[in-house]
């Protein structure tokens, strides 16, 4: 499954509509550290994927395939792009939080943690403490750096 991947110099009207169809948070997109990438291929854009570096940790901020591409595997491989990143940007863990996808991170091998085991840099963050409901499920994944 060959892809291309563009870093969003600044999060897009595309970006944020899509974020927003999907009931994802896009409130703080502008604020410092977050990556967001535009994954297309042959056949037009697949979705998009953030990562947050939050001290040696990070967070997903977000994974979102549009409509007319689900369920063609196209999730699992931008999480595996992400993860791939976090990891050469040195993170240790990548944390994330979801209301819907618990089972999907729980395939690619994220465990489900209590909030209050969130490492201090994490539970402060917007993402954690303002964006995500408390229903949220609050999950980790430690990661072999490159």
């Amino acid at each position: 499954m060959g892809f291309n991947v563009v870093e969003l110099p600044q999060p897009t009207p595309d970006l944020i509509a899509a974020l927003e169809a999907a009931g994802l948070p896009a409130d703080d997109l502008h604020e410092p550290g977050r990556r967001f990438f535009r994954f297309e291929d042959d056949a037009g854009l697949i979705g998009y994927g953030g990562l947050e570096q939050v001290g040696s940790d990070a967070l997903i901020r977000s994974i979102v395939v549009i409509d007319d591409r689900r369920g063609e595997g196209h999730g699992s491989v931008i999480l595996s792009w992400l993860e791939t990143k976090a990891a050469a940007q040195n993170a240790s863990g990548l944390y994330l939080l979801t209301t819907a996808a618990a089972a999907f991170f729980e395939r690619h091998g994220y465990t489900a943690l209590p909030r209050s085991a969130a490492p201090t840099a994490i539970a402060a963050s917007r993402q954690l403490s303002a964006l995500c409901p408390a229903s949220a499920a609050f999950m980790f994944k430690e990661l072999r750096t490159q």
